[in-house]
């Protein structure tokens, strides 16, 4: 998940968030007891909601990924822990942190959850304790915020009615093509986190799987430097070879195929008319080129069918 480290270390946004009137001051929040999730800001500080601010005052436990981001988020804004627990909990303890937050839950306190940025559960911590939440039939409730991949489709400029989140890719390459490959046949914009040294190569494995559909790529989303690309994800690849690693967090996100989407009997009847002169390879090679479909799938097909 995108950090907030960046912005909350700039002085100046701390001091211009100090003159604001009315944004550090924290009213009484209605918690009912049970666990909440607070979404935080994925850059810019100022992009947290009163809500959540309400939520930070009045917890009675307060658990959070990283207990100095959580610090530094209430000293921004004038949120004092007077005593009350402030708890780590991470993919890491999860285990062992879960059950002592079920016991504050279960003696009736009011228990928060905080990202380090963003929105829980989102390629973030949190999944467990919420599931454990409703298992024991206790409640569980949410304030809504920023999240980097619903903003990258705001600005991507490809359909945003309907889309896949698919969190982040795989490290190696033979991994990454094979998850890639499990998205090919769903509808609508595809969303990923991507890491900036990574970046190249799995462009170059989106465009062996997807085809040169249409992409953006989004970094920095909500801070200084924010920048959002857009074109097809052939232009992508030809700009971050010349430019090298981007700086920042990256969202990509691929468009729908242009194309209609081919049917098993237009790929049966398409590989049957080009393996009577070609070989398995070449028919694959051609046909995949004709109906934009990804080289593995059509390759077996074409086995298959010889």
């Amino acid at each position: 998940m995108v950090t907030i480290e960046g912005s909350y270390g700039q002085r100046k946004n701390v001091m211009a968030l100090k003159k604001t009137s009315g944004v550090s001051k924290v009213s009484k929040s209605q918690l009912k007891p049970g666990l909440t999730l607070l979404s935080t800001p994925i850059g810019t500080a100022r992009d947290v909601t009163l809500r959540t601010l309400d939520a930070l005052g009045s917890a009675d436990v307060i658990a959070c990924e990283d207990t100095r981001m959580a610090r530094r988020l209430m000293d921004m804004h004038g949120i004092s822990i007077n005593g009350r627990p402030l708890i780590a909990y991470h993919e890491h303890n999860a285990a062992q942190i879960t059950p002592r937050l079920l016991r504050h839950i279960s003696d009736g306190e009011c228990v928060v959850y905080v990202s380090d940025a963003g929105t829980p559960m989102i390629a973030d911590p949190g999944y467990r304790l919420a599931q454990e939440v409703i298992k024991a039939g206790r409640g569980l409730s949410a304030t809504p915020g920023p999240c980097a991949a619903v903003m990258a489709l705001t600005l991507s400029g490809l359909p945003s009615d309907r889309f896949t989140f698919g969190g982040f890719t795989p490290n190696k390459k033979t991994q990454r093509q094979s998850f890639l490959q499990s998205f090919t046949g769903m509808a609508g914009t595809l969303i990923f986190y991507e890491s900036p040294r990574r970046l190249a190569a799995s462009l170059e494995d989106m465009l062996t799987v997807f085809g040169d559909r249409p992409a953006a790529v989004a970094r920095e989303l909500s801070k200084t430097f924010e920048e959002v690309r857009r074109g097809p994800l052939s232009s992508h690849i030809i700009y971050y070879e010349q430019s090298g690693a981007p700086k920042g967090e990256v969202v990509v996100l691929i468009g729908p195929s242009e194309r209609i989407a081919p049917t098993q009997d237009m790929l049966d009847h398409a590989l049957r008319t080009a393996l009577e002169t070609l070989s398995v390879k070449d028919a694959a090679r051609s046909v995949s080129d004709e109906l934009g479909l990804p080289k593995k799938q059509v390759y077996e097909r074409a086995l298959a069918l010889k």
